[in-house]
Formats: C-alpha cells, sequence, structure tokens
C-alpha cells in the first residue's frame, strides 16, 4: 500500500533514500537515530542489515549488462557490430525483449500505432500528469550496442533501483521506447517521437513514404502488428502537458567527459539539423573530346558548393555552428563522362536557430552563384526539415545537478550535438538529458563502448533526478 504524503514529507523522504547507503555500507544503526526513525516512518519498511531495501540506490549492473549484452544479439550484421532496422524481424524481436525487461520491472506495457512502447510504474496521485524517461533501440548498418539502448534499459534499471530502496513515487513514472529514431529505413529521424509531438507534416508524409525496397511505411508498420486501423497514426499525438518532464538518459557520442575525467554530463541544450537536398544538371559529354573552355560540370559545381559548406560554417564563428555534406552523387557515374548531374544532401546544425538559418541563407546563395559561374542549372535547393532547437528546462537541470553532487560524482554542463528524442519530447513538456563517457567518443560504429561503471553512475543519477520531479 503507497503512503500518501504531504510534498515536504515526501521531500525529506527522497533525501533520506539518497544517505541510507551510507549507513548500510557502514553498517552503522542507531535506532535513535532521526534519519532512521524517518526512513522507517515513511517507508514502511525496517531498517535494519537484514531488509534487503536498505541498500538504497543499489545498481544491478551485471545484470544490465547481461541485457545489454543479449539485446545485442537481435542484429542483421555480426558481433561486435549491431544492425537493427525498424519493423525488420531483429527489430521486432528485440521489441518483444524490452516489453519482456518492463514486464519483469512490474510496469504495465502498452503500445502506440508506430510502436512506441511505454512502460508505467503507478505513483500514488496516477491523475497527475507522469515523469517520463527513455531513448530507442534501433540500430544504423554496422553500428554499436549502447546508443539509445543504455536510455532504455537504463531507466528500466532506474526504476528497480527506485523499487528496491522502497521510493514511492507520487507522479508515475513512465519508461518510452521511441520508434525508429534512426533515419534507416524511410529517411525521417525521430519519427515515433515526432508523430508524437504532433506533425501534421510527418503525418501527411507517411501516407507515401516508402523504402529503397519500395515498400510503403504502412505496409512495413502492419507486417510488424503496428497502423492496423486507417487514422490510426493520429492517435499517436500527446497534447503539450501530457508529462510533467522527461529526462534522457544517452552515451555522450562525443570524447568530452572521458578525456576530462567527468563522470556526468547534465545536458542544457540539443542542436537541431536543418537539412538540404540540392540538385545541379550541367551539359555532360566525353571526357576527352569536350575541352575544359566549354564545360558545363555538373560535379564540379556540387564540389565547390561542398566546399562552401565548410566556408559559411566556419564563418559563423561559433564551435556549435556545423555543416555535412553526408551524400553526393553524380550521374552517369562513368570515368570517362564529364557529369551532366550532381545532387547533394548537406546536414547543418546549431544550438542557435538563427545562426543556422543564416548559413542555409548563405549556402544558397553560394548555390545560385555557382550555377551561374559554371553554366549549369541549379534544378534543387530544397530545404527538408529545419527543426528548432530544444532548451533543457532549468528545474530538470537543478534536479539533475542535484543529484550529481547527492552522489558525489562530478558533472559538467554541456551541449547536445547530436540530436535525439528529447528534441521533440521539449515540445511536449519539460526536458532534460544526462549524458555519460563513451570511448573516444565512439558512436554509430563496432567500436561504441561505455564501462558498465558509468553507466551505473548515469542510472543512479537519472533515478535521483525521476525520484525528485515525481514528488513534485
Amino acid at each position: 500500500m503507497s503512503l500518501k504524503l504531504p510534498p515536504s514529507l515526501m521531500l525529506i523522504f527522497y533525501v533520506v533514500l539518497s544517505l541510507c547507503s551510507i549507513y548500510a555500507v557502514s553498517g552503522y544503526k542507531d535506532v535513535d537515530d532521526p534519519a532512521i526513525r524517518t526512513m522507517e516512518e515513511f517507508s514502511g519498511y525496517p531498517f535494519d542489515e537484514t531488509h534487503s531495501n536498505t541498500q538504497s540506490l543499489s545498481v544491478d549492473a551485471e545484470n544490465l549488462q547481461k541485457q545489454i549484452d543479449e539485446l545485442a544479439t537481435f542484429s542483421d550484421t555480426p558481433a561486435p557490430s549491431v544492425t537493427r532496422v525498424l519493423y525488420t524481424e531483429k527489430d521486432v524481436i528485440a521489441r518483444r525483449y524490452i516489453k519482456n525487461i518492463m514486464g519483469l520491472a512490474g510496469l504495465s506495457v502498452r503500445e502506440d500505432a508506430v510502436g512506441n512502447i511505454f512502460g508505467r510504474w503507478e505513483g500514488y496521485e496516477p491523475d497527475l500528469a507522469p515523469v517520463a524517461s527513455g531513448s530507442h533501440i534501433d540500430a544504423i548498418p554496422y553500428s554499436g550496442k549502447y546508443d539509445g539502448v543504455v536510455g532504455v534499459l537504463g531507466a528500466i534499471e532506474a526504476i528497480n533501483v527506485l523499487r528496491r530502496s522502497g521510493f514511492k513515487p507520487k507522479r508515475s513514472l513512465e519508461i518510452i521506447m521511441f520508434t525508429s529514431e534512426e533515419p534507416t529505413r524511410f529517411g525521417i529521424s525521430c519519427l515515433g517521437s515526432r508523430l508524437m509531438a504532433g506533425s501534421e507534416m510527418l503525418l501527411k508524409a507517411l501516407e507515401t513514404t516508402v523504402d529503397n525496397q519500395n515498400i510503403s511505411f504502412i505496409d512495413a508498420a502492419r507486417s510488424a502488428g503496428y497502423a492496423q486501423e486507417e487514422n490510426d497514426l493520429r492517435s499517436v499525438f500527446l497534447k503539450k502537458g501530457s508529462y510533467a518532464a522527461f529526462v534522457e538518459l544517452h552515451i555522450e557520442q562525443g570524447p568530452l567527459l572521458e578525456e576530462e575525467g567527468i563522470s556526468v554530463g547534465i545536458v542544457t541544450a540539443i542542436a537541431a539539423p536543418a537539412s538540404i537536398k540540392v540538385d545541379f544538371k550541367g551539359g555532360g559529354g566525353h571526357a576527352g573530346a569536350v575541352l575544359m573552355p566549354h564545360r558545363n560540370d555538373a560535379g564540379l559545381a556540387a564540389a565547390e558548393l561542398a566546399l562552401a559548406v565548410e566556408k559559411h560554417v566556419f564563418d559563423s564563428g561559433s564551435i556549435d555552428t556545423v555543416g555535412t555534406v553526408g551524400i553526393l552523387d553524380l550521374h552517369p557515374r562513368a570515368i570517362n563522362s564529364i557529369p551532366s548531374k550532381s545532387h547533394l544532401e548537406i546536414d547543418t546544425r546549431d544550438i542557435d536557430e538563427e545562426r543556422r538559418n543564416k548559413v542555409i541563407e548563405k549556402i544558397h546563395e553560394s548555390a545560385v552563384s555557382i550555377a551561374k559561374k559554371r553554366g549549369v542549372r541549379l534544378a534543387e535547393f530544397n530545404i527538408i526539415n529545419q527543426d528548432p532547437p530544444a532548451l533543457s528546462d532549468v528545474s530538470i537541470i537543478e534536479a539533475m545537478k542535484s543529484a550529481s553532487k547527492e552522489l558525489n560524482l562530478t558533472h559538467k554542463l554541456m551541449i547536445s550535438r547530436a540530436y535525439h528524442d528529447s528534441l521533440f519530447m521539449a515540445r511536449v513538456s519539460p526536458m532534460g538529458m544526462i549524458f555519460i563517457p563513451c570511448f573516444k567518443g565512439y558512436s554509430h560504429r563496432p567500436e561504441e563502448f561505455s564501462l558498465i561503471e558509468d553507466i551505473s553512475n548515469g542510472v543512479k543519477v537519472l533515478a535521483l533526478t525521476l525520484a525528485q520531479l515525481s514528488l513534485k
């Protein structure tokens, strides 16, 4: 039976829980100690060495690592790489695995029309907006086993940590496994969280979206058991305020925490990308017969624009502005033929939306100028998406800082240059992110790795943060 206490008393209980491990480790017991009396009164458990609930904030690191390793076996490529693409057989098996782990943690499990999976621990005031955590488990081809996965399995373990401590949440705590954070199959990043945030543009696009095998999104979803009804996808939309807070645990995907020997990164902002597609059309011709002064080379136009992207990013004057030409295709792709067509796809990111958009304007100006100078046609300059960056909520930042200090863990305020489902959850609720170190900053490759000690630290910070937020 859950204890319904005034917020002030619950806050005392929360603080006492975080201190219990000190007493448990030292073996200290004093029946007259006020902290012990408070623990016994408000947890409903006797404080003695034989009771498992005295081991406050105890992470089952061995089992957590086992789960990470087991999940990695559901892959379309051999170890140590992981490939797990949306709605494929391995993805469906992995989803079953996550639902089973949620069930073992005592969570009530449900799914929405695109396969976002939710596991809820009901609080003693269930009508209040819940506090959520989570991430994704899909993996791009030949990537690693920690990206996203730490934020799902780690969040479930955070719930286990709180249960073992005797904690009772006021607001319900909910774990979310988001569908398709990676754009691998349909070219759409954060598909599940974008829909949850109410993207009408995405809803419309999914009606005609197909993969490289010409399989439609709807058919692929239905093959995995989702989107069974005609208008199912709109049911994924959430109203603003559906959650009181959302906190995501994630590997840094960068080298700073490891290089500086810092335990935890507290994310203050998430940079957001704008994606651009550019097509040039030139004259083509024989590589030997057409003299250099007479050429209209679409390939060189593309190459010049790629260098212009780099220039405009550097000219922004900020280390937080980045730009990448990730795709550059030429037609007809023959060594003895002048390219008659070229296609580029450009990714630009920044935590400052105005600064990023000015870079996009400069890139467009360069594309027009290059086309004119080289005698080719700028056939397309299309901004595919232009998401705004997201700022972490101040109260969540403070909760994460407080948790880190309580656990005697060093922390660093930092931004996320990669973007995550948290970017879109920020449109639904206040948001925050916790980073943990990863080996050399490697991610999206088989060498991706985080020490279980670092993961456990992140889980403890997450557990204390969720506990604090659930009592508000």
